[in-house]
């Protein structure tokens, strides 16, 4: 079985959210079997800043799926989008 990583991006619910409260909020909650390989921000505009978390998880069906489903619960998420995916070699 191969692996993939993705790059998932969060949107804040609005400019005043703590983003590195965010962050670790976050990592608290990639489940297990998925490795969190990186956080970055990403400006979007009049102050809102979105984050790029880049994950690998198994190349199976559904792969993101639980990872997405753990950060939609996380306090002060607006939006969950996986932005980028592709086979690690």
């Amino acid at each position: 079985m191969g692996e993939v990583v993705a790059v998932i991006k969060i949107m804040p619910n609005g400019v005043d959210v703590d983003l590195e409260k965010m962050k670790e909020n976050l990592a608290a909650v990639v489940p297990a079997g998925i490795d969190l390989n990186g956080i970055a921000e990403e400006p979007i505009a009049f102050g809102l800043v979105a984050l790029m978390v880049t994950v690998v998880v198994g190349d199976v069906e559904g792969g993101t799926d639980s990872v997405e489903n753990a950060f939609a619960e996380v306090t002060g998420v607006e939006s969950v989008q996986v932005a980028e995916i592709g086979r690690l070699l």
